[in-house]
């Protein structure tokens, strides 16, 4: 575990008031990434930090965290959640906990990694000591900056488009099937050549200032995170380049969220080639900087914080059953892959069974609003939310608890592909569930 990071802040008694935290949440060598699923990690090319922001004003605190791993899910999310509201001194339902999802990074499900020990695999999934004190590290974190809140003066929000990065991953045939996945990166011809596909192009930005001072920025922007990976070495890839070149030239705390990007990558734009990074992460930058500078700063007060949560119950796919799964895990003669994935799918069947329901939750600050959810969404769901406040920048961060797996469209269960295919853990009548929720959350 490395050393605690903390940026400099100054305590402050303003009504509405606003603190930074970061952590290195980076883990030590030979841990498990994304899930066992590549190469354990062998060097550190990036640390990995879980940043973000408290807010408080209107009601308890309210806290946002992004991490630089590759998903936090199902009890995980819970304790995340339970220890960051332990320590900002506010309830786990005004936390919200997302991850970006870069692969060459750990994964934490504190259900499966007590099934596969359970199941004679102990530390397969990941290394349960690590994912521990990494929650305590960002707790702590959070702790020390709830003593260093400043005021919150003006608040602003726009989006700018980011080119050349995001491609829809789904290329569909003549019969209306998926004929080619076009994943973070493609050296197939055909799919290259294809058209970009339903994407979000824009990233939006919300930024709160001290009067003149920027005080934090927060982004947004879709894509799935990887130029290359699964060579073990640890890195939190192109928007964590870009994050760190706008916060290393405007020295202003800067937070980013994935958003809805289970069928989006830069397939079409990256050939996996380790230069590509860099390439991918300026033109991120590009439409940060351009976001940021478009913002136009709005007085607010702390009666301009608001804060609402709807639970929501996904339906389970029907595929998934506890006895096969559990078969699969005790299995000593499946392959190690195959017993992985079957704890993290008996996880989120555990959890649906016990009548588990996920928060969906919304922050506005004057004219700022950015609204919080869970898995590996498809890209549809952001651009049905942003279609609720046309003409505005609305944030959208998915990647919170990513125990159901990718979520997709009623239409795309039908289309085949890897996501709603072979691995997604909801229902096709998740749509109808979900796109209701958000419209609830929202009105």
């Amino acid at each position: 575990m490395r050393h605690l990071l903390l940026l400099p802040l100054i305590a402050s008694g303003a009504d509405l008031r606003l603190a930074t935290f970061q952590a290195d949440v980076t883990p030590p060598l030979g841990t498990p990434l994304c899930f066992a699923l590549v190469k354990p990690g062998v060097e550190v090319v990036d640390p990995l930090t879980a940043r973000g922001v408290i807010l408080t004003g209107n009601g308890a605190p309210v806290v946002l965290v992004a991490v630089d791993w590759l998903g936090i899910s199902n009890e995980a999310h819970d304790a995340w959640r339970r220890a960051l509201a332990q320590a900002a001194g506010t309830t786990p339902d005004r936390v919200t906990v997302h991850v970006l999802h870069q692969h060459d990074a750990p994964g934490h499900d504190d259900t499966a990694s007590r099934i596969t020990r359970n199941a004679g695999l102990p530390d397969a999934v990941q290394h349960d000591r690590f994912m521990a004190d990494a929650v305590q590290l960002t707790a702590a974190s959070v702790r020390v900056a709830t003593h260093r809140l400043q005021p919150v003066t003006h608040a602003g929000t726009a989006a700018a488009r980011v080119e050349r990065v995001a491609s829809n991953r789904r290329i569909l045939g003549p019969d209306e099937k998926v004929k080619y996945v076009r994943y973070s990166s493609s050296r197939i011809p055909e799919a290259i050549a294809a058209p970009e596909g339903t994407v979000d192009p824009e990233l939006v930005a919300i930024a709160f200032w001290n009067d003149a001072k920027p005080l934090a920025v927060l982004t947004y922007y879709a894509t799935h995170p990887q130029s290359h990976y699964g060579q073990g070495g640890i890195s939190w890839e192109f928007p964590g380049m870009a994050r760190q070149a706008r916060e290393q030239s405007t020295g202003v705390a800067h937070i980013h969220f994935n958003g809805a990007s289970g069928n989006v990558a830069a397939g079409k734009y990256n050939n996996g080639d380790p230069e590509n990074r860099a390439v991918l992460a300026s033109r991120m930058q590009a439409g940060m900087a351009a976001a940021f500078a478009s913002i136009r700063k709005t007085p607010v007060t702390a009666a301009d914080l608001h804060w609402n949560t709807v639970p929501v119950a996904l339906p389970l796919r029907g595929t998934l059953s506890s006895g096969t799964l559990s078969q699969t895990v005790s299995d000593p003669n499946a392959k190690l892959a195959d017993r992985l994935r079957a704890a993290r799918d008996l996880a989120w069947v555990e959890r649906i069974g016990k009548g588990h329901k996920i928060t969906l939750s919304r922050l506005r600050v004057g004219p700022a609003e950015a609204i919080h959810l869970p898995g590996e969404l498809f890209i549809e769901y952001q651009l049905g939310a942003r279609a609720l406040r046309p003409g505005k920048a609305l944030g959208v961060a998915a990647y919170g608890d990513l125990g159901p797996g990718y979520i997709g469209t009623q239409i795309a269960y039908s289309q085949g592909g890897y996501e709603t295919g072979i691995v997604s853990r909801t229902a096709p009548e998740v749509e109808g569930v979900l796109t209701a929720a958000i419209r609830n959350l929202m009105e």
